[in-house]
């Protein structure tokens, strides 16, 4: 990677670049991204893609896979949630989920065999922590029985603050999770009560304190600026905070409030939320002040000690991304398991059912509940090598393109190189006739760089149902 990229401090980032840039647009955990997928790609496709694997005549036909498992239950709602979910305090719903997924994942195995290797497994939501210990055992047993998920596979899960303390952490330990993220999104407590989440300084303190001392490899938290009744000087003081926490990993989302797909964000008002102001300075503070704190800034919205196994990636030029975001995991297919779930096989994305009856039903004639999908055309690849390519190293080699998907660089992208133009005015990117360089300060645009390749989003402008990437 150039090392342009490691810088240690924050840059000088102006108000008007800021605004110029504050537009919705795709994080690019895929591409294309999930909005495109279509409903004529179905079960019968998805079975097909993992038939090709099994048979080896995919090119990850032998890689290990990541597997995902989304359990959606939460007790209680987070108004700025956009996540697929199902609020209930009844926790005897989550035995019938149990027998649904061991369903699904025994129809994986019949496609693909006992055994496949495992080299990464994520537990999501909802919350997953929503589950009781002995429910976690078995959902555990059920996929170590289905799959070979080795010691040096990375094991993680998310973590509700307000579910766990240390019997749960040690439980989590004794299950092989080796990894845990903590949703905190904020500590000032008008903030919580505005978006319906308290839970204590003190109580984030001692879990994290508690992961440590059990051996945990990554403790990772997750901030939102941009909530209601937020202020850039109560964010600096998170801010401040989870740095003298020292978590491993720190994301800082900047919060979408898209109330017309999010039925739970109408309960925000929007008058309590900060302006593009004050959105800008906090996101100001969070640079500056984890940056200051020693965290190395990944990309995006992304900070990991300089020791941590991300940081170190990024060094090296190793940074991949998938469905969960950043990782240091070459790529490989995903298998969504779950409500809603979006997986990976071959040159193909599926997702789930997005409702438990839906997904039940499929499940109980015996079918995958893929509900829509996409197979990638040759021109879908390309541009996703080159968009990776942009998120992950900050640079694109022409010739490797060329080599790799027999296209003329130049030519291909003749439209994008032109619409390039004004962020090279800006400083963000520097092109010459052999690659693209993503520079210092344009990395914290990355996103504005990889959309002049995003040939849907260029088709159809319609940008809305992003969050904004300031």
């Amino acid at each position: 990677m150039n090392s342009n990229l490691r810088a240690s401090a924050a840059p000088e980032l102006s108000d008007a670049l800021l605004r110029r840039l504050d537009v919705p647009g795709p994080r690019y955990t895929s591409y294309p991204t999930a909005d495109r997928f279509v409903e004529a790609f179905g079960a019968a496709e998805y079975r097909q893609a993992l038939g090709h694997r099994a048979s080896g005549s995919t090119i990850d036909g032998a890689s290990p896979l990541s597997l995902y498992v989304h359990i959606p239950f939460c007790e209680q709602v987070c108004y700025y949630c956009a996540c697929n979910k199902v609020i209930t305090k009844h926790h005897d719903r989550a035995r019938g989920y149990l027998d649904d997924l061991a369903l699904e994942i025994e129809l994986h195995v019949a496609e693909l065999g006992r055994g496949q290797p495992v080299s990464q497994l994520h537990l999501g939501g909802g919350s997953p922590t929503f589950l009781s210990d002995d429910e976690l055992t078995r959902l555990m047993d059920m996929l170590r029985h289905a799959f070979r998920v080795p010691a040096s596979a990375e094991v993680s899960i998310e973590v509700d603050p307000r579910t766990a303390d240390g019997q749960r952490l040690r439980h989590l330990a004794e299950l092989g999770f080796n990894r845990v993220s903590f949703g905190v999104q904020d500590f000032d407590h008008d903030v919580q009560v505005a978006v319906h989440r308290v839970q204590s300084w003190e109580s984030v303190r001692d879990l994290i304190a508690q992961s440590r001392a059990l051996g945990f490899q990554s403790i990772n938290t997750d901030l939102i600026y941009g909530l209601p009744k937020q202020t850039p000087q109560s964010f600096a003081r998170t801010v401040a905070q989870i740095a003298d926490l020292r978590p491993d990993r720190i994301a800082m989302y900047a919060y979408a409030h898209l109330p017309h797909r999010f039925k739970p964000q109408r309960r925000i008002a929007a008058a309590d939320l900060p302006s593009a102001e004050q959105r800008i300075e906090m996101l100001r503070t969070g640079l500056a002040g984890f940056m200051g704190s020693g965290y190395t800034y990944i990309g995006m919205d992304h900070f990991a000690l300089p020791d941590d196994a991300l940081a170190v990636a990024k060094r090296q030029g190793r940074l991949h991304r998938n469905f969960q975001g950043y990782t240091t995991q070459p790529e490989c297919d995903m298998i969504g398991l779950g409500v809603s779930s979006i997986g990976r096989v071959g040159a193909t994305y599926s997702q789930n059912a997005k409702t438990l009856p839906e997904y039940h039903d499929a499940l109980a004639q015996g079918e995958f509940p893929v509900v829509r999908g996409l197979a990638l055309t040759r021109d879908d690849l390309l541009r996703r090598a080159v968009i990776m390519a942009v998120m992950c190293q900050g640079r694109v080699d022409f010739e490797a393109v060329e080599i790799a998907h027999l296209v003329k660089f130049r030519e291909a992208f003749a439209g994008e190189l032109e619409r390039l133009e004004p962020l090279q005015e800006m400083g963000l990117v520097e092109v010459d006739d052999t690659s693209l360089q993503v520079t210092p300060k344009g990395w914290y645009f990355v996103r504005a760089v990889a959309m002049t390749f995003d040939r849907y989003l260029q088709a159809d402008q319609v940008r809305e149902k992003f969050s904004r990437i300031i």
